[in-house]
């Protein structure tokens, strides 16, 4: 009888231990699922912030700074960019900005289609997208951050107007190695303000976005060159397709 006591002791003196790490290590997966939850719901919160408060740095700033680039930026309100640039950044950017509520069903089902005949995941990114892309997520394409960007682009858009949202991502549109802004973009290049623009700098600031830090806007290659003058011919028939934000 005595020796069974002393299993039972010995058990017991095993199962405590057990049930304690269990214990925190329910909690640890508690806590964490709770920091991953904060982390997820943070740009809904944010955005919600930043229809009245204009963000200091966003997540590719910070990415990129990381890499050695610097962060050189100048908010200027919309009133306070070219009418050229806006024109010109909607007409290589997204065309029917104004007509969608954040996601351009037709460049997204045109680009899954290509995606699943084997062609690398690009395009279809709406100026919503690569907005809330600039202020939270990373700049890599896959599905992940595609899957991510879609809701926060359509929450974006829900709350946001299509002025404040155009204003945001021409602030933190990233030109050239540490630039971000139109303000930052026009000096670096143009030697000018973001209100000074015309037509053709315009055209070149467009035709830089997909490849800011391999394009020279001053400096034109042929195929950028070639790009801006397509740029500047659609900018110049835009007339009400960027009545949202030029009216």
């Amino acid at each position: 009888m005595a020796e069974k006591g002393t299993v039972s002791s010995e058990a017991g003196d095993l199962v405590a231990p057990v049930r304690a790490i269990r214990g925190r290590s329910r909690r640890l997966w508690r806590r964490a699922f709770r920091v991953a939850l904060g982390l997820f719901l943070l740009p809904y919160a944010l955005i919600v912030l930043y229809a009245v408060v204009n963000p200091p740095v966003t997540t590719i700033m910070l990415w990129n700074a990381l890499g050695g680039a610097g962060i050189d930026k100048d908010w200027r309100d919309l009133r306070d960019i070219s009418p050229h640039l806006v024109r010109a950044v909607m007409m290589a950017e997204d065309a029917r900005f104004c007509g969608h509520h954040g996601l351009d069903l037709i460049e997204l089902n045109a680009a899954i289609d290509k995606a699943g005949r084997g062609a690398r995941l690009r395009g279809a990114s709406t100026i919503s997208m690569q907005t809330v892309k600039n202020l939270f997520l990373w700049p890599a394409r896959d599905w992940v951050r595609k899957g991510l960007e879609v809701p926060l682009a359509l929450w974006a858009d829900l709350l946001l107007s299509k002025k404040r949202v155009m204003e945001i991502y021409l602030n933190v549109a990233e030109w050239g190695e540490g630039v971000y802004g139109a303000e930052a973009a026009a000096q670096t290049y143009f030697g000018v303000s973001a209100a000074d623009l015309g037509p053709g700098p315009s055209a070149r600031l467009a035709a830089i976005l997909p490849a800011p830090t391999s394009r020279d806007a001053a400096r034109p290659g042929p195929r950028t060159a070639e790009a801006a003058r397509r740029i500047a011919g659609r900018a110049a028939k835009s007339g009400a397709y960027v009545g949202c934000v030029l009216d």
